[in-house]
């Protein structure tokens, strides 16, 4: 019996639309990233991009548990000296609540071209609005 290999033709890709108010950050980047790469499928593929198009809205409501929101800070530097930046998921949820999911999610991907081209499929809205209404996406509920 030969291993089954998907082809770039026997790929169907969907949209969901995900409504991330209330929901917990880590564990709702989790479920997203799994659709991203297309482990829910049965014709998953881990050298292939098969995964769905997610669009998720009302991020600005998402929640963390514990001390979260006062203590986790997210680092990046310039590359200079003395060039390390630093801000906190509060500061940064008030200023791109976008942001927060899609470092989340990013964290969860292949660190390739490959997980690149999947966050590519990824679609953040701080409101309840999106402009993705004409390719029907369809809603996507996970447990709390």
């Amino acid at each position: 019996m030969k291993t089954f290999s998907p082809k770039l033709s026997d790929i169907d890709r969907q949209w969901y639309l995900v409504d991330a108010e209330d929901q917990v950050l880590g564990r709702l980047a989790a479920q997203i990233a799994n659709r991203l790469r297309g482990k829910h499928k049965p014709e998953f593929a881990p050298h292939m991009d098969n995964g769905d198009f997610v669009v998720v809205i009302n991020c600005e409501k998402i929640r963390v548990t514990g001390t979260k929101m006062h203590d986790k800070v997210y680092y990046k530097h310039s590359g200079w000296v003395g060039g390390l930046k630093e801000i906190s998921l509060e500061d940064l949820l008030a200023r791109k609540p976008e942001e927060v999911l899609r470092k989340a999610v990013r964290g969860m991907l292949p660190k390739n071209r490959l997980g690149r081209a999947m966050l590519k499929k990824l679609k953040i809205y701080a409101g309840a609005e999106h402009p993705h209404a004409a390719q029907a996406p369809k809603p996507l509920t996970f447990e709390k």
